[in-house]
């Protein structure tokens, strides 16, 4: 029972890590004014700071991928 709720957590670990990815990638072209769509409406456009926030987003995200995928599973 242990093992699947390792195996579980480090999937939802994984998909967490992605999601801070996207949301990140979002946040820098918003910030960098290469947003599309409805997202050029947002209070975020052209604004440098919010580019800045996307890039330690996706790093966290990134880091939080790596951490899970690479953790010892104890048994």
């Amino acid at each position: 029972m242990r093992n699947a709720f390792n195996i579980v957590m480090r999937i939802v670990s994984s998909l967490l890590g992605l999601l801070l990815i996207l949301m990140g990638g979002v946040w820098t072209l918003q910030g960098l004014n290469l947003a599309w769509g409805r997202m050029r409406q947002s209070f975020m456009e052209s604004d440098p700071h919010w580019a800045v926030y996307g890039v330690i987003l996706m790093v966290v995200g990134i880091c939080q991928v790596v951490w899970s995928n690479t953790r010892q599973i104890r048994a």
